[in-house]
C-alpha cells in the first residue's frame, strides 16, 4: 500500500522537493515491468477490460480504449457517450483525447455529436490524419468518412433530466451578468456543486513498459453549446510521457485548462514526486490560482472539485482530489479494485 503524505508537510516541502529534487532514473524504473491499469472511480469494468486486452498482447492504447468503450456505450451512465447529459439545447456533445506513449502521438475530438465512442474517433484522428484535434462538424464529417455510424445519443432518461433542468432554469445556467473577479454575489455560481462533470480516464503501463491513456466525456451537463472542457486537450485532461508516466483528470475542466495540470502531474513525477504527491501538487496549483470570488467559498476554498489519476513507468499509481474522500480504480491482474486517494479538503 502506498504511503499517503501528510498534507501540512506536503504543502511545506512537497512542491519544492519535486521541482528541485532528483530526476527520475528511467533505467532503474524500467527494470522489469508489471502491467497496471489506473482509472477514475467509475472505471472498475474499464480497468478490468483494459488489463485483459494487455494480457492478450494488445497495445496499451488499444486496451484502454476498449476499456472506456464499455462506459461510452452504456445508456445508464449519464456522464459519457450514449446516454450522456446534453448541453442547454438538448444536444449531446462528446469529447475525447488519446495519447500513445511509445510514439508520443495523440488524437482528440471535441464538441462531437451523434457518435457513441469518441475515443475511437480520437484514435483515428491520431492514426489517419496529420492533425491532433478535430472539433464540431469537421470531427463528425471525419468520423462519418471513416465509417462510424451516427446515433441519437440523447436517451429518454437523459432527455427527462434535461427537461427538468429547462423547466426549472432560474439562475442555474452558465451565462453570467457583467461582474468583477472580486464579485462573489453571482447567483449562478450556486449551481456549481450540483452540476455533472462526469468523465472517465484510463491509463495503462503494459509489460514492455509502454504507457498510453485516454480520457472521454460528455462534458458538463447543460453546458453552453460548443463548450469544450479539459478532456480532449493534451496537458489538461490527459498527458503521457513514455519515459515518465501518465496522468488524467476529471472534474471542473475550466480549472484544468487554465493550469495545464495533467502535464504538471507528469512533470512533478519526472522530478521525483510519487504519483500521489504529484496529483496533490496539481490540486494545490489549482487552489493557489483560483482567484475569482464566485468560485471560492467563505474560507477561500474552491467551490468545485477536480480529481487526478496517475501512473509511473515503474507501475506506481496514485490519485488525489481537491475535495475528498476520493477513490480510483486499479487493476494489476484479475479483478479491479478501488483504491483510496489523497485530498486537500474533506467535505462534511
Amino acid at each position: 500500500m502506498q504511503r499517503r503524505p501528510n498534507r501540512r508537510t506536503f504543502l511545506k516541502t512537497g512542491i519544492a522537493s519535486a521541482l528541485l529534487g532528483p530526476r527520475l532514473d528511467v533505467k532503474a524504473a524500467g527494470a522489469g515491468f508489471l502491467p497496471v491499469v489506473v482509472s477514475s472511480g467509475n472505471g472498475l469494468a474499464a480497468a478490468a477490460r483494459a488489463m485483459q486486452e494487455i494480457e492478450d498482447g494488445r497495445d496499451a492504447l488499444d486496451a484502454v480504449i476498449a476499456g472506456v468503450n464499455i462506459v461510452e456505450n452504456d445508456p445508464n451512465d449519464m456522464s459519457v457517450g450514449y446516454g450522456g447529459l446534453p448541453n442547454e439545447d438538448g444536444g449531446v456533445e462528446v469529447d475525447s483525447c488519446v495519447m500513445h506513449g511509445p510514439t508520443h502521438r495523440g488524437g482528440a475530438v471535441a464538441a462531437l455529436r451523434n457518435i457513441k465512442t469518441p475515443s475511437n474517433v480520437a484514435q483515428v484522428v491520431m492514426e489517419r490524419s496529420d492533425h491532433a484535434l478535430l472539433v464540431g462538424e469537421g470531427a463528425l464529417r471525419f468520423a462519418r468518412m471513416h465509417g462510424f455510424p451516427e446515433v441519437d445519443l440523447l436517451t429518454d432518461r437523459a432527455r427527462e433530466a434535461w427537461l427538468r433542468w429547462r423547466e426549472n432554469l432560474s439562475t442555474r445556467d452558465d451565462r453570467l451578468p457583467a461582474h468583477s473577479p472580486e464579485d462573489a454575489d453571482v447567483g449562478r455560481a450556486a449551481s456549481l456543486p450540483e452540476r455533472n462533470h462526469g468523465t472517465i480516464s484510463c491509463l495503462a503501463v503494459d509489460g514492455r513498459g509502454d504507457i498510453s491513456g485516454v480520457t472521454t466525456t460528455s462534458g458538463l451537463s447543460f453546458k453552453i453549446p460548443g463548450r469544450v472542457g479539459d478532456s480532449p486537450i493534451f496537458g489538461a485532461g490527459l498527458y503521457v510521457d513514455n519515459e515518465v508516466g501518465a496522468a488524467g483528470s476529471t472534474g471542473r475542466g475550466e480549472a484544468n485548462l487554465l493550469n495545464c495540470t495533467s502535464f504538471a502531474v507528469v512533470e512533478f513525477m519526472r522530478n521525483g514526486a510519487s504519483p500521489e504527491e504529484a496529483c496533490l501538487m496539481a490540486c494545490q496549483r489549482i487552489v493557489d490560482h483560483n482567484k475569482v470570488a464566485r468560485l471560492r467559498d467563505d474560507e477561500g476554498r474552491p467551490r468545485f472539485g477536480v480529481s487526478f489519476y496517475a501512473v509511473s513507468k515503474a507501475g506506481q499509481h496514485g490519485g488525489a482530489s481537491i475535495w475528498g474522500p476520493m477513490r480510483y480504480a486499479i487493476n494489476t491482474g484479475g479483478e479491479s479494485a478501488h483504491h483510496d486517494g489523497a485530498h486537500l479538503y474533506r467535505r462534511g
